[in-house]
């Protein structure tokens, strides 16, 4: 994930310090691991994340970062998450390949930010097993078709979340990256 925003010209500082956190001008959880382990990864963390965003601090999901944003997670037995957004994280529906894993297109709605010149649909790369149900009603929605209509994307005002990996999604990943840093720039130069 460095690598992918060091290639776009973003400077990132991968950290677990409140001050850096805190003085960053936008925040991105990564996709590593299953949700417990990560949420649990975060500690003392979590709550400094949560109001900062809710600050207005541009924030990035992806994959289980995405996943954490909502309310609870059922992967591994019931983990609470940061509650940013409303719904939970439950298993992908029996009767689909588990995990959900390689390209699958993407409808892009034109207006969510992080899809911002990639046109009304676009293949990402996805590996995982369990995805959001979002029951948020401030929340915008991106969907893929993988037997159902699988929600991967949300936008609720500063908070930005993907269940795919943009980082091995080629040019559209990098694109969606690209949008994310010129949101955190622009919210940096209104400071």
């Amino acid at each position: 994930m460095c690598n992918a925003f060091g290639h776009i010209g973003c400077e990132v500082t991968l950290t677990c310090e409140p001050g850096t956190i805190e003085s960053a001008s936008g925040l991105v959880l990564p996709g590593v691991a299953a949700f417990g382990y990560a949420i649990g990864a975060l500690g003392h963390l979590a709550q400094l994340i949560k109001e900062l965003a809710l600050t207005g601090k541009p924030l990035l999901g992806i994959c289980v970062g995405y996943q954490m944003l909502f309310d609870q997670s059922s992967e591994y037995g019931r983990h609470n998450g940061l509650g940013l957004i409303r719904g939970d994280v439950v298993s992908i529906p029996a009767g689909r390949t588990i995990p959900h894993m390689g390209w699958n297109l993407v409808k892009l709605p034109q207006d969510m930010d992080l899809f911002a010149g990639l046109g009304e649909e676009r293949h990402f790369y996805f590996a995982h097993s369990f995805y959001a149900n979002i029951t948020d009603s401030l929340a915008k929605v991106a969907y893929a078709d993988y037997g159902f209509a699988l929600s991967v994307s949300v936008q609720k005002a500063n908070i930005y979340g993907v269940q795919f990996h943009p980082e091995k999604s080629s040019k559209a990943g990098l694109k969606l990256l690209q949008n994310f840093y010129e949101i955190c720039k622009q919210r940096a130069q209104k400071c």
